[in-house]
């Protein structure tokens, strides 16, 4: 992002993530990193959620995703110089304590993306070298033709040397071992083995293949090989390892691998990518409506990384990719649904983050931060990019849209790629088009209200997983306190004391009985910083916790200790009982209240055993936070250092 002090927004993701001790490993792609942390729980997700340069937090596919933009090389660069000894850091699986899918993800997520753009780079590279070709601008018998063409379809051609590094890594094997292995497979003569002549390695059938551009068969053998390798660690006298432990994987796995692992993970990559081809050819109309409508979702999730190598083995094995097909209608309509946010919302910073977002997902196909910074938030945008994307990609498949290069960006730049592959060029345009007229034109007319949003963290934003809290039997509300005096005498109910002739201050009250603190007293970095919003700190005397303000329930945590009210004035309060106190899941809580309920200032919330929270370990300080106080003059404590009851004034919030 423009403006961003990369240098210094590093050390403060790492502290935020839990430190460098909580980090198993690292890794980016276009627009994320990709963090494997030892304990989630140890992250400051709402904070790292409000940290400038950051678009959002994503928790899916086993990874701890942190949504930065176009410019995330540059912070996961900052980051590596805080991590040397990320590489070495051996002691945890990274696959512990996932499931298959998660486990799946993160594999290829790790493998592909620190490659991604340069196969993006250089498949684009050779679609516009083909392109020029193909009009005539370009002679295919030229010495220049064969440079150019060299120059874009060597990464691709030699893909398994590129995949045995990355794969070497996320396995911890030795890279260059894995080179080794991968360099055979590619070899000039065993490549021209690929004859239909029988062969044999010491009288064994050979069942040779074409490795070149192949995906699966290298990923599977440096697995294998880091098995070898640290058998070979253990088994080994030190004084022969460093020679012998290279020596005897190789001696292995190339024999091993041509034998075993190659032939069989081609025929199941064969046979996954002609049944995609089957589903396309077969039933297009279904296949596009998939991926055109959901592939923004698959995004979101990180699902889309399990269908990567998918859409290489396509282009190895067929020449091209029928999932590409329908992908640029899914980019486009994202993008064209911010566009029009940007043109019709009234909210400033909306239109300041929505003009480069769209443009990025128009011009370069990546879409998180139009996604995650205005689609999203504001749902009936993402929603009819949805259905752009799915009516698009459905013709999109119909007309047979393709693309012959690996790692291209649906995008306008990425154009070329599609038009010199695709059967019927004129329906497929005409899709991407209709994709992004309709989510467009949708978006524009019903799409944007600017009170969905209103720029800042609510208290929905702000509280870790919020959840509904209670059951049917909850539902009634409680008879608190008495209702608070507003601070110049007049009687209040926690909403506006008035002021002739200026805007009306709100009081807000205290939710608990105690002693008032000042915020920055609050052992907790995320509040005490301001980070997320403004307010005070109670140390609580008693565990009864009632409403501050008169509004509606946006937030009750399933834990019952934190709850996020919205009055009518649109102030949007938080109460968090106890610091790290989400960790009980909710022993020692019984909330009074649920999301969506009214409440009055002084109704009960919560009651709370602050006696089991102390047992536990944690603090019971009490945080009252405006979290959109930066909409108001100011914020302003009028007990600190005093005793308050519950009801009882406790912040005034100057218009």
């Amino acid at each position: 992002m423009p403006g961003t002090d990369y240098a210094a927004l590093a050390p403060d993701l790492l502290t935020r993530v839990g430190g460098a001790g909580n980090v198993r490993a690292l890794s980016h792609c276009a627009t994320r990193l990709r963090f494997a942390l030892k304990d989630e729980s140890k992250a400051a997700t709402d904070a790292i959620k409000n940290t400038g340069g950051v678009v959002t937090v994503v928790q899916s596919g086993g990874q701890y995703q942190v949504v930065i933009g176009n410019d995330v090389p540059e912070v996961y660069a900052e980051l590596m110089k805080l991590l040397p000894d990320l590489a070495d850091d051996s002691d945890d699986d990274p696959a512990s304590g996932r499931n298959l899918l998660d486990a799946f993800i993160a594999l290829i997520s790790g493998i592909f993306s620190p490659m991604l753009w340069t196969l993006a780079g250089t498949g684009l590279f050779k679609a516009f070298t083909a392109m020029f070709a193909s009009f005539g601008w370009l002679s295919q018998t030229s010495d220049t033709y064969t440079v150019l063409y060299a120059a874009s379809d060597a990464f691709m051609n030699f893909l398994p040397l590129v995949l045995a590094v990355t794969a070497a890594r996320h396995f911890k094997a030795n890279q260059f071992t894995s080179m080794a292995i991968a360099g055979a497979l590619v070899y000039p003569s065993v490549v021209a083995m690929n004859d239909g002549a029988p062969h044999t390695f010491f009288g064994i059938p050979l069942v040779v293949m074409s490795y070149t551009s192949s995906v699966l068969p290298i990923i599977v053998a440096v697995w294998v090989q880091s098995y070898i390798e640290r058998a070979c660690m253990r088994l080994v006298p030190s004084s022969f390892r460093n020679f012998m432990t290279p020596w005897i994987t190789v001696l292995i796995m190339v024999p091993l691998t041509l034998l075993t692992i190659g032939p069989a993970t081609t025929l199941i990559a064969d046979g996954i990518a002609s049944s995609v081809q089957w589903l396309f050819a077969t039933v297009p109309l279904i296949g596009g409506i998939v991926i055109g409508g959901f592939w923004q979702v698959f995004v979101m999730f990180g699902l889309h990384w399990g269908l990567v190598p998918i859409m290489t083995q396509e282009i190895t094995t067929n020449g091209y990719s029928l999932i590409y097909g329908p992908i640029e209608a899914a980019v486009l309509a994202q993008a064209a649904a911010t566009a029009a946010v940007m043109l019709r919302t009234r909210d400033k910073r909306t239109r300041e983050l929505a003009g480069p977002a769209s443009l990025s997902g128009f011009l370069a196909g990546v879409t998180e931060p139009a996604i995650y910074g205005v689609n999203l938030p504001r749902k009936l945008p993402f929603y009819f990019g949805i259905v752009g994307g799915a009516i698009g990609g459905a013709l999109g498949a119909l007309a047979g849209g393709r693309v012959g290069q690996a790692g291209i960006f649906p995008s306008l730049i990425g154009l070329p790629a599609y038009l010199l592959d695709t059967p019927n060029v004129a329906l497929w345009l005409i899709g991407v088009i209709l994709a992004v007229v309709i989510s467009f034109t949708l978006t524009f007319f019903f799409g944007v209200r600017d009170e969905d949003t209103t720029g800042s963290a609510g208290p929905a934003d702000d509280v870790e997983g919020a959840q509904t809290a209670g059951g049917a039997d909850n539902q009634t509300q409680s008879t608190g306190p008495e209702p608070a005096t507003a601070p110049d005498g007049d009687e209040g109910d926690g909403k506006t004391a008035g002021r002739p002739g200026a805007p009306a201050d709100i009081s807000v009250v205290s939710p608990i009985a105690g002693r008032v603190i000042d915020l920055q007293e609050v052992p907790d970095p995320v509040f005490s910083s301001g980070v997320m919003g403004e307010g005070a700190g109670i140390v609580p005397a008693d565990g009864t916790v009632v409403a501050p303000i008169t509004g509606d329930v946006v937030v009750a945590t399933d834990t019952g200790h934190a709850f996020g009210i919205k009055s009518d004035d649109d102030v949007e309060i938080l109460v968090h009982v106890g610091i790290d106190t989400v960790t009980m899941k909710g022993d020692g809580f019984t909330a009074a209240v649920v999301k969506g309920q009214r409440v009055q200032a002084g109704d009960v919330l919560v009651h709370v055993d602050l006696e089991r929270i102390k047992a536990a370990g944690y603090s019971p300080i009490t945080v009252l936070l405006v979290t959109n106080a930066a909409s108001y003059t100011a914020v302003t404590s009028t007990r600190t250092g005093q005793d308050v009851q519950a009801g009882q004034d406790a912040l005034v919030i100057s218009r």
